[in-house]
């Protein structure tokens, strides 16, 4: 497969919020690979994977307002969805009182369901963060996801982590 898409393909799963670089970065190491048949160097993955997400955390962010504001016309989003919205808005609530922008950079930086540079926008957005708040807790937040999820694939990569293990098998579907 060309670079180009490759590279494609990574900001493309990185900007899915369900899977974001939890997904990509494991990708990039496991699954792609070049014409040549080798996968694109772990630091470009990494670094691709980790500049995508911060991009959609602030994009995100960025256009909640707007959205909101259209989405407020309708009955059905006011009785239906909106009650999502608090419930994710209950849930970082603590976390943001007790420790500010390093909360939600936590709360975006651990690679779990639920978590990630979107929620953690839309929470930022529901709390009132400020932009700069929120960019810095967004860059450092998916920082630590991603140094978190590329360690782990170097670890699997090098064989460090069993052939049989959990992580491996949620990583790598065809264990050779």
């Amino acid at each position: 497969m060309p670079v180009v898409l490759i590279i494609a393909e990574l900001i493309f799963f990185t900007c899915i919020p369900a899977l974001e670089l939890r997904f990509s970065i494991p990708m990039g190491f496991f699954a792609l690979k070049t014409e040549a048949g080798v996968p694109l160097e772990w630091w470009w993955v990494a670094l691709i994977c980790i500049g995508a997400n911060i991009l959609l955390g602030i994009g995100v962010y960025e256009v909640l307002l707007p959205i909101l504001r259209l989405m407020c016309r309708f009955k059905w989003f006011a009785e239906k969805l909106w009650k999502h919205v608090e419930h994710r808005r209950e849930k970082l609530q603590p976390i943001v009182e007790k420790y500010g922008e390093w909360g939600l950079a936590l709360f975006i930086g651990v690679p779990l369901p639920g978590t990630g540079a979107v929620t953690g926008a839309a929470g930022a957005f529901l709390l009132g963060f400020s932009r700069p708040r929120f960019y810095l807790a967004n860059a450092v937040g998916v920082l630590i996801a991603g140094i978190c999820v590329t360690v782990l694939c170097l670890l699997i990569q090098q064989g460090v982590v069993a052939d049989d293990s959990l992580l491996r098998t949620l990583f790598i579907k065809d264990v050779h």
